[in-house]
């Protein structure tokens, strides 16, 4: 072992003792573990090691992608060990799941209005209401070589007066690690980059009752006066309505109000989604986002459901989300990102 930074990590060691680089160019798309010496001083060495998806190596330079998308540029020269590694463990809390799995249910669970094949990949517009019901989710071979398939994105969404987003995930077995490096190459701008988490459902659901919370197949007039997208169109009505079996959770407000509180589940097969929790901020801290989820989860458990899943931002503005979330035993899955085309003038949003 080679410590560094207080914690030991293993690195290959060749029979002489020696630091060995046991990468080439031709692990492109593997998973690898390297260390390279960031500083050089006369009396002491620095090592950074860096772990993740190895999407290119051209002129010199290695681009790794790490789990949360990042992508790390290192000189070849720089190399001092270096090795193909096994996959990420199998995470050991909550229910097990691959990307594709939920990739499909999380899209089942926000519809667009339109959308078409492009070879595996399929183009979703929604009048441009949210990223996730306007980008290419790219499961798969397009039918065309790269640039190709970009274009005709380009093209499907500039006749729709919309910009092209690709949503692209990093940080499990099967996401596209190497596609964020390619349309990195070519000036794609990661905008955003959020979570999806994964949780068992029972302990959701067996939250302690208190407030009222009503039930309904629609979004009413109430529930969508509390929700933080104001001016809600009829394209956002359908794409909030759409999904296997929805539900939207309503804490009335004082006095008949805006609501103290909403939440949406996606109910679809062993899977219930939660999205658009949200609680006024006068009275946050009080349960009301828990009292929420764990009656979408009763039901949700009445319908079959075993395990759920949502999305979160990063970033400190999420912490509290993150923490409510994480307290009632959700962990992240992977994460995922939406890329906006480069040079979009004359696309409207």
């Amino acid at each position: 072992m080679i410590r560094t930074g207080g914690v030991n990590r293993p690195v290959e060691i060749s029979a002489a003792g020696r630091l060995e680089v046991r990468i080439t160019a031709a692990d492109v798309g593997k998973r690898v573990s390297v260390r390279r010496l960031t500083e050089h001083a006369v009396t002491q060495e620095k090592f950074t090691d860096t772990v993740g998806v190895l999407t290119s190596w051209d002129d010199g330079v290695l681009l790794i992608t790490r789990k949360n998308g990042e992508s790390v540029r290192i000189p070849e020269s720089s190399l001092v060990a270096g090795k193909v590694v096994p996959a990420a463990p199998a995470r050991r809390r909550g229910p097990a799941a691959t990307y594709e799995e939920l990739a499909s249910v999380s899209t089942r669970a926000w519809r667009p209005v339109e959308s078409e094949r492009l070879g595996e990949w399929e183009l979703r517009a929604a009048g441009g209401f949210t990223r996730r019901g306007n980008s290419v989710l790219p499961l798969g071979d397009p039918g065309l070589p790269l640039d190709a398939a970009l274009d005709a994105v380009r093209r499907w969404y500039r006749e729709r007066g919309l910009p092209a987003y690709i949503q692209t995930a990093t940080g499990a077995a099967g996401t596209q690690e190497s596609l964020c490096a390619e349309l990195e190459r070519r000036g794609w701008v990661r905008e955003v980059t959020a979570e999806l988490w994964v949780g068992a459902l029972a302990p959701v659901a067996d939250r302690a009752e208190g407030a009222d919370v009503v039930l309904s197949r629609e979004a009413d007039e109430a529930w969508l006066a509390r929700y933080r997208r104001k001016g809600v169109s009829e394209v956002a009505l359908r794409v909030l309505g759409g999904g296997p079996s929805v539900w939207f959770a309503t804490v009335p407000g004082a006095g008949g109000g805006a609501p103290a509180a909403i939440g949406r589940c996606v109910v679809d097969g062993r899977w219930a989604g939660f999205a658009a929790v949200e609680v006024d901020p006068d009275l946050r801290r009080r349960g009301l986002a828990t009292e929420v989820m764990a009656a979408l989860a009763r039901r949700a458990l009445d319908e079959g459901a075993s395990a759920a899943w949502l999305q979160v931002e990063t970033g400190d503005e999420a912490a509290a989300a993150r923490a409510l979330y994480a307290g009632l035993g959700f962990a992240a899955h992977h994460a995922y990102h939406h890329y906006r085309e480069p040079d979009i003038s004359g696309a409207g949003e």
